[in-house]
């Protein structure tokens, strides 16, 4: 199912603005967007409307797409690439929206040869080289550190040169060495914490899920990047002076959307 504005950009050489009703709607609703300024708005919308007119949106489990879900999920996932441009996003092109969070059958062998075959629940997924899936219910969840679109997103771009390691394609000014030996370090450290917390019964600050893998902590770390700036900053510096030099954007330097 295709939503009506996907369907009027679609195929246009020069694609007709995002409607101006409806973009207020999406940055208003998402403060880490509201926190743009003008000219970086300008560039947003820009590239979210390339964007629509590039990539194909369906749907799954009975979900109706609408522009609100075509337009808000494009803006999110634009974000992380404001400064780099919609190349980065090269290479695939389906986007699933769920209503909610959907299994995924999954099948892993271990170091002994036995196949293990088992269904995960899933909030977002991002297939290198296919599609990107996410679910609506979660999507609408952003704004308080927790970002599955940014998430998916930040995936894709680890994916450009392999699996998702956690190391994007690097800036020439970003050694390959720095950026794994700082990465590591903050993922090491972060691990440690989420053990500390799980045995004393307690929550850590930032996500658990981080600890999974460097990838998905690469994920995880860019959702709280764009949203909480200043939590990512105090808790690992060093990593987050490397995201900046990466996205090519410091989102801690913006206001809060109220001062403006």
């Amino acid at each position: 199912m295709i939503g009506k504005l996907f369907d009027w950009l679609r195929g246009r050489s020069a694609p007709t603005p995002i409607p101006d009703a409806l973009w207020r709607r999406t940055v208003a609703g998402l403060p880490f967007l509201a926190a743009l300024d003008a000219r970086e708005e300008a560039r947003l919308r820009a590239l979210a409307t390339d964007f629509l007119a590039t990539k194909e949106f369906s749907t799954a489990g009975g979900l109706e797409l609408s522009d609100t879900i075509s337009v808000a999920i494009a803006a999110q996932g634009c974000l992380p690439i404001l400064n780099l441009g919609l190349d980065w996003y090269r290479g695939w092109v389906g986007i699933v929206v769920y209503p909610d969070e959907f299994v995924i059958p999954r099948r892993t062998e271990d170091e002994f040869g036995v196949v293990h075959e088992y269904d995960d629940v899933a909030s977002g997924e991002a297939w290198e080289g296919g599609p990107l899936l996410v679910s609506w219910r979660d999507a609408q969840m952003a704004g308080a550190g927790y970002n599955v679109v940014i998430h998916e997103f930040a995936h894709k771009l680890d994916m450009l040169n392999g699996e998702a390691d956690g190391i994007p394609p690097l800036p020439p000014q970003v050694p390959r060495k720095v950026w794994e030996d700082t990465l590591l370090a903050a993922y090491d450290d972060f691990c440690a914490l989420v053990d500390e917390a799980d045995a004393a019964g307690e929550e850590t600050l930032l996500d658990p899920y981080a600890s999974e893998t460097p990838g998905e902590f690469f994920a995880v770390m860019s959702e709280i990047f764009f949203e909480a700036p200043d939590l990512l900053r105090a808790e690992y510096p060093e990593f987050y002076r490397l995201l900046t030099r990466f996205y090519r954007q410091d989102p801690g330097l913006r206001p809060p959307p109220r001062a403006r």
